[in-house]
Parts: structure tokens; C-alpha cells; sequence
């Protein structure tokens, strides 16, 4: 009986002493574990004095992704209408627009005017063209500082609008310019509010998927922003009426590829917003 509690005890002791082993060589490993992060955290921050981060491209992404042939500037406007105003608005804007559009002396077009149809409501959208970039758009608006019908014009404009906002933008290389067309057609301005940081990556897809677009030739144009709100993307779409629409954005998705585009480039998008819109009388794109 002796014996068998003596080897007990011997026992008992034995992996006591294993186990205080045990744990020592596990605190000693956790240490060893801990300064070893110290260190390598230590060596991150210290290497980070020397690395360069930042992708050192040379050039702004409107000189990557805008046509170089054409040194054209674009401004769209939206005007929010009083309900009341608007068909006294739209004859008004057929009357004059057309006027500066058709004077040799301001290098400047309307490329089209619309009202929006599906959307934000009682809204109109001008989009100008001004071939010779920022020089030629400060010549018309100084010019038209002396145009006494254009003052008439923005006087009474004023008298009909609730809110007004505009942008400039460029036009990316690999779209469309926009030209004339007979209609009746309706109107289709995509808008894209991107993540900053990602209008290089949009381009270098959206430069690939355009040639999935062009079969119906409801491709019209396709924009971002350089004044206003920035990184945002305008793309102008033409169709016969919304059952065409819909039958050509379908059979985007029988291309191989489409579906990839769609997939890379959501992620890049904040916000977006589509309008339908109806041409007026004095727009140049029916």
C-alpha cells in the first residue's frame, strides 16, 4: 500500500514538472512570437520611409482617356422647370438655342436639348459643344455678355426655372462623336457617380465594351466630367422607343464578354441614374 501511494505521489510529481515545462516552453514561444511582430511591425514602419506607394503616372487621366484629335469641350445643363413654365420654357429655348447654334461668330454647338421624360420630371437637358476647348468657351460667354436677345432670353429663363446646375466635360476617346440624326427617337443619358481613383480602370473596360453597343448604332456619345461634380460619367444613348431599348440592352448580354465588362465595373460605381428623354423641336439629335 506504501509503494503504490509513493508511485502515486512519484507520478503526480512527474507531470507536475511536465507540465510546468509545458508552460514555460509555451510563454517562452508566445514571447518569442510577440517581439517577432514588434520587430517585423518595426521593420514595415521603417521601410515605408523608402517605398514609393503611390503609381507614378506622369499624366492626368482626361490626357489618358480624351480624344487628342479634337480639342472639343462639352457643357451640360440641367434646368429644373416650374411645372407650369415648362411648355412656355421649351418654346422659348426652340426660339433662341437654335440662333447661337447657326452663328458662325461663336464656336460653339448645340448638340441637343431635351425634355426628360422618365426621371427627374420637369427637367431639361442642353448639351454644347464648343470646338477649341476652354479658349473658345470663354469667347462665347463673353460674347454672349453682349447678345441683347440672349439677356432677354436669360431673364425670362429665370422667371421659369426652380434650380439649374451644369457641368464641363470631355469626351472619351474610344466613343462615338456625337452628330446629328433624324428621328423620332428617345433618349438615353446614363450617368455614373464613379469612386474616385477609378476613372482609369472604367475606361480601359468601357474601351472594350463599346464595340458591343454600336450593332443598333444607339451608341450617341459618351463623356466625364472635368468641372462640376467630379468623377462622373455620362453616357447618351439613342433608341426607336423603350421596347428597342430594352431589346438592345438584352442582346448586349449574347456577346461573349459583355457579362465581364458588367462584372468589373459595378464595383467601381457609387451612384448611377438613367433618364429617358424626348428631343425638342430645336435639337440637332431627333
Amino acid at each position: 500500500m506504501a509503494t503504490r501511494v509513493l508511485q502515486t505521489s512519484c507520478s503526480g510529481l512527474y507531470q507536475a514538472r511536465n507540465t510546468g515545462r509545458a508552460k514555460g516552453h509555451v510563454t517562452a514561444v508566445i514571447r518569442g512570437l510577440s517581439a517577432s511582430t514588434n520587430r517585423n511591425r518595426e521593420d514595415s514602419w521603417f521601410k515605408s520611409l523608402f517605398v514609393r506607394k503611390v503609381d507614378p503616372r506622369k499624366d492626368a487621366h482626361s490626357h489618358l482617356l480624351a480624344k487628342k484629335e479634337d480639342n472639343n469641350l462639352y457643357k451640360i445643363q440641367f434646368h429644373n422647370v416650374k411645372p407650369e413654365c415648362l411648355e412656355a420654357y421649351n418654346k422659348l429655348c426652340d426660339e433662341v438655342l437654335p440662333a447661337i447654334h447657326n452663328d458662325k461668330h461663336y464656336p460653339c454647338e448645340l448638340v441637343g436639348t431635351w425634355n426628360t421624360w422618365y426621371g427627374e420630371q420637369d427637367q431639361a437637358v442642353h448639351l454644347w459643344r464648343y470646338r477649341g476647348g476652354y479658349p473658345a468657351l470663354t469667347e462665347v460667354m463673353s460674347k454672349l455678355k453682349n447678345n441683347k436677345e440672349f439677356l432677354e432670353y436669360r431673364n425670362e429663363r429665370g422667371k421659369m426655372l426652380l434650380s439649374r446646375r451644369n457641368q464641363l466635360l470631355l469626351e472619351f476617346s474610344f466613343w462615338n462623336e456625337p452628330v446629328p440624326r433624324d428621328g423620332p427617337n428617345i433618349y438615353e443619358l446614363r450617368s455614373y457617380q464613379l469612386r474616385p481613383g477609378t476613372m482609369i480602370e472604367w475606361g480601359n473596360y468601357w474601351a472594350r465594351a463599346i464595340g458591343y453597343r454600336q450593332h443598333n448604332r444607339e451608341a450617341v456619345g459618351g463623356f466625364f466630367s472635368q468641372i462640376g461634380n467630379l468623377y462622373m460619367v455620362h453616357h447618351l444613348w439613342a433608341y426607336k422607343d423603350l421596347q428597342s431599348r430594352e431589346d438592345t440592352r438584352n442582346a448586349a448580354w449574347q456577346h461573349e464578354g459583355w457579362d465581364e465588362v458588367v462584372y468589373y465595373t459595378v464595383p467601381l460605381i457609387q451612384h448611377m441614374e438613367s433618364r429617358i428623354m424626348i428631343p425638342l423641336k430645336a435639337s440637332p439629335l431627333q
